[in-house]
Parts: C-alpha cells; sequence; structure tokens
C-alpha cells in the first residue's frame, strides 16, 4: 500500500467561533482501511463531509483519486461510496428495490446493475432478504444493505461514518466481518470514523486520532501503543498520590484513577505499594494490563475518549436549552 488515494492539506472548516476542523493533513493508500477515531464533536464527520463533498471546507483542500474536492466535485462523487452516520434507506421498499433506485440514480446500464446487485446481496447474506420490506429488517441487516448500496456504483474509496453506532456487541462483530470481508475481496479503500477504541483496533492498518479538529497522532494501532511503551498500573484512590520515580515513564490522572505508565510493571508494583504505605494513601484496587488505545487517547489528549464523550453531550444539552429560552 504506497499509492496515496487520499491526500488532505491543510483542511479547516469553521462554524463561527468553533473550529470543527482545525488544519487536517493526512494521506491515505489505495486498498487501505483508515481510521478517524475520537469522541463526537471532535470533527470526524465533518471531515467526512468535505470529502463527500457536501461541505465545503473553510480552506484547505483535499484530493481524491486524483480529482480536486472544490473544482470537481462530480468526478469525486462518482469515485466514492458513503455509509452515513444515520440510517437512510427506503423503509418502504425491499432490499432489491433500495439497490436497484441507487443503481438507476447512478445510471448504471440495467445488465450490470442487475448482476452487481446479487453480488453484493450474496456478499452482504441478505440474498434470502432481496424481496422483503426493509422496515422489517434488523439494525444488523439494515446496516449491510447499506454497505451494499454504496458498493454498487463500484466506488474507489467507501466512507463509513459510525458504521456501528447502536448496535449490539455481536452485531458489531459481524459488521466488523463484513467490512474486512470486502476490503479483502473489492480492494476497496475505506476510511472509517468510529469512536469505539476496539473497531478501530480490529479493523484499521491506521488510526488518526481526532482532538477538537486536530490530528493528535497518527499510525497503526501498534505503533501507537508502542509509543507509550512498558505496561498500565492503575490505581484508583480518593487520596492525593504523586509517586516521583525515575522509572515512571508517564502520569495521567482521570476518573479517580492514577494510571502510571512504567517497564516491568509486576516488579515496579512492590515499590508503589510500598510508596503507597509510607504516604498513608489509602489504595482502593490496583489493575496492570497492556496499553490500549483509550491509553494511547488518554497519553496524547489527556483525557479519555468517555470523558471527552460526556463533554459533548453537556455542550449539546446547553446548546438545547439555549435555543429553548
Amino acid at each position: 500500500m504506497s499509492n496515496p488515494v487520499i491526500d488532505l492539506l491543510d483542511l479547516k472548516k469553521y462554524f463561527k467561533e468553533v473550529k470543527a476542523v482545525d488544519g487536517v493533513s493526512l494521506s491515505i493508500n489505495q486498498g487501505e482501511i483508515f481510521g478517524l477515531l475520537g469522541p463526537n464533536g471532535a470533527g470526524k464527520t465533518t471531515i467526512l463531509n468535505i470529502l463527500c463533498t457536501l461541505l465545503k471546507p473553510t480552506s484547505g483542500n483535499a484530493i481524491i483519486c486524483g480529482h480536486d474536492i472544490n473544482k470537481d466535485k462530480d468526478a469525486v462523487r462518482r469515485c466514492i461510496g458513503i455509509v452515513f452516520q444515520d440510517p437512510s434507506l427506503d423503509d418502504q421498499l425491499t432490499a432489491y428495490e433500495n439497490l436497484d433506485l441507487h443503481g438507476r440514480l447512478y445510471h448504471i446500464p440495467k445488465d450490470k446493475r442487475k448482476q452487481k446487485m446479487e453480488e453484493l446481496l450474496e456478499l452482504v447474506e441478505l440474498s434470502d432478504k432481496r424481496n422483503v420490506m426493509v422496515k422489517t429488517f434488523s439494525g444488523g441487516m439494515k446496516r449491510r444493505l447499506e454497505i451494499a448500496r454504496g458498493l454498487l456504483h463500484q466506488p474507489e474509496v467507501l466512507f463509513l461514518d459510525e458504521p456501528t453506532l447502536g448496535l449490539d456487541p455481536q452485531t458489531r462483530r459481524h459488521i466488523w466481518e463484513y467490512i474486512e470481508k470486502l476490503n479483502r475481496d473489492t480492494k476497496v479503500t475505506i476510511i472509517l470514523t468510529t469512536h469505539y477504541m476496539d473497531e478501530a483496533d480490529v479493523l484499521c492498518n491506521r488510526v488518526a486520532i481526532i482532538d477538537r479538529g486536530k490530528i493528535s497522532a497518527i499510525d497503526t494501532s501498534t505503533q501507537l501503543k508502542k509509543q507509550i511503551g512498558g505496561e498500565v498500573i492503575s490505581i484508583k484512590t480518593e487520596d492525593e498520590f504523586h509517586p516521583d520515580q525515575p522509572w515512571i515513564k508517564n502520569v495521567n490522572k482521570h476518573d479517580g484513577c492514577i494510571n502510571l505508565t512504567v517497564e516491568e510493571a509486576d516488579q515496579k508494583l512492590s515499590l508503589l505499594m510500598n510508596i503507597a504505605q509510607e504516604k498513608k494513601i489509602n489504595i482502593d484496587s490496583v489493575t496492570i494490563h497492556k496499553p490500549t488505545l483509550e491509553d494511547v487517547f488518554l497519553h496524547f489528549t489527556g483525557k479519555t475518549i468517555r470523558e471527552e464523550e460526556a463533554n459533548w453531550a453537556d455542550a449539546v444539552r446547553t446548546r438545547r436549552r439555549s435555543r429553548s429560552r
């Protein structure tokens, strides 16, 4: 994977005082599954909307499949497919009719359209539901049909905006299998937005951590974890605990826990417990784990993604109350 299919060049999108996207530059390779990882309100969906030509950037540019998003929107739209975060199927049509309508909108010839529809229904395991009304489908079935629809015109790039949002864990894992399969079988480049750490970890060749409209870090999941290094000791305590030792690589505090990144955590734990005892620190619990993407997010942003979600939700509620007043 060495051929960039997407280039973002200092992309910015401002909504009055809000910097939704604040100078994002990156390249995405052909055939890659690339993840934009961050909480709601971080700028992920805004970036997707700009790349899909649904939003005009405040400044900066992007090139998709060799086409300029500012100068050649029609060519960009022909080479991309998208599965929106919100459901966009017609519940009053069958699975087959939804695909057929989409194919007609893209002026796909009848014979080719029928052949492709059959192939895609088979790919997402909905062939036996082809003539069933979509309103009877489960959330996972609808998601699979939307993915099939996004592939119907054979795009070079497929955008998936929070593809498993609101689905139960088992269905989410099934959707992951379909995403991996279609990438493997069709070689389509996939750009995935998510705030599920495990989703990005499983699916993505590389991830970019988005925080307040900026990229905080970008690399493979493995390399990002290696940047933290060692293991993470999480100490839950209500006391102020400041273990200042040269072998502690990083310290983060959140949600009543002190997270210490160290090498050889099993050996260092007894030293930490001795320090806590000397300082008369009451410890409620201790856990040791290998660095996760949640730890990576905490390392680069100073907050967990759950805390970012809570802040975003509070901001939304505040805006709604302001509007109601």
